[in-house]
């Protein structure tokens, strides 16, 4: 068979539209996908909620891809060692409580578990504001990553969410544009972002679940944005707190969904 390269360009083109026209309602939207907001959108779409993940970079994984300081490996605990046992990644222990994994093959296969449940993640897309009616944020409002990084004037399009979940890690971005942009008072203790405080591993991995909440109407933090807003400590290259947080928020959004 003789390749058309016409054809090609036309399936491409054609395929996405249709990805991204069967995405533009959804009822959740995830703004991030590093291993916090993977393994949301794995969870979630397992619960037969129709999830788009929202990821301005090429590559999906977040921090974990480069281990700790670019060693691609990643520590877990006890708890989290659960999750990559069920998921398949291979584990070893390194000292009693500590479990080493390939960042690699955690990435990959939280994003093949994602998107085979039925989740899909749309790389190379920034979210630049929200979509509001009243005081209710009801979608998000994209734009192509490489026209921002370009400094071009394009105008944005917009997706409607019933619950969108910041996952962007340590600059929290989502939640920073809902407080500067919209003036939203925040369900923190100040109403306000409150801040990442340095490096505490124990700490960090111990609030970050008690942070994996609403933090305004319909929007939740999950991962290091949970930590960043809420003001609790960063915790470096280990992960279980991460995919823990994912868990939890997919459980608040399905019963949120349920209301």
């Amino acid at each position: 068979m003789e390749l058309d390269d016409l054809i090609v360009s036309k399936a491409i083109i054609e395929r996405f539209s249709e990805k991204l026209l069967s995405y533009s309602e959804v009822d959740v939207a995830i703004v991030g996908a590093g291993p916090a907001g993977l393994m949301a959108s794995y969870a979630i779409a397992k619960k037969g909620l129709k999830v788009a993940v929202f990821e301005r970079r090429l590559s999906v994984g977040g921090g974990m891809w480069g281990g700790g300081m670019m060693f691609n490996e990643i520590v877990v605990q006890e708890e989290g060692k659960k999750i990559l046992d069920e998921l398949g990644i291979a584990s070893r222990e390194y000292k009693t409580g500590y479990y080493t994994a390939d960042s690699v093959q955690t990435v990959t296969t939280l994003a093949s578990y994602a998107t085979k449940a039925g989740a899909q993640i749309f790389n190379l897309i920034s979210v630049e504001d929200v979509m509001v009616r009243e005081e209710k944020v009801i979608g998000l409002v994209l734009n192509w990553s490489s026209v921002n990084m370009a400094g071009l004037h394009i105008d944005p399009l917009s997706i409607k969410a019933e619950t969108i979940i910041d996952a962007t890690g340590h600059a929290a971005e989502l939640v920073k544009i809902l407080h500067q942009k919209f003036g939203a008072k925040l369900l923190t203790e100040t109403g306000e972002i409150m801040g990442e405080k340095p490096m505490w591993a124990d700490l960090g991995e111990k609030n970050i679940l008690n942070n994996t909440k609403e933090v305004y109407p319909d929007v939740y933090v999950v991962g290091m944005a949970a930590n960043a807003v809420f003001g609790a400590h960063r915790m470096g290259p280990i992960f279980g707190g991460m995919l823990l947080s994912g868990l939890k928020v997919a459980d608040l959004v399905a019963k949120n969904n349920r209301k």
